[in-house]
């Protein structure tokens, strides 16, 4: 099974071919992607990396976690699985009758 890698404190100008380059010597990458803002297309500072060899990606980890890009250490490490959002729509109490006792 793939293992995923989060790479946070990215360059704003990385690109998801950067990211490749940069995990490509230490094994073979599935996909590399950089996560972009969903209204201004920018990327958010962070990625992830998908490397379907388990020994290669800790390899990988090890070797760029702490490493520096344009002048930014960057944050690695194994990507922990998603959370699901939060059911239902919570909500704070509603505004009638407040004053009227």
């Amino acid at each position: 099974m793939a293992k995923n890698i989060y790479v946070g404190n990215l360059p704003f100008s990385t690109t998801d071919d950067d990211l490749n380059q940069l995990f490509s010597p230490y094994g073979s990458v599935s996909s590399a992607r950089i996560i972009k803002d969903k209204f201004t297309d920018r990327s958010r500072g962070f990625g992830f990396v998908e490397m379907d060899n388990d020994d290669e990606a800790d390899k990988a980890i090890e070797a760029t976690n702490g490493k520096e890009v344009d002048g930014r250490a960057l944050k690695v490490s194994e990507a922990r699985p998603r959370e699901e959002k939060r059911g239902g729509r919570g909500g704070g109490g509603g505004g009638y009758g407040r004053d009227s006792y």
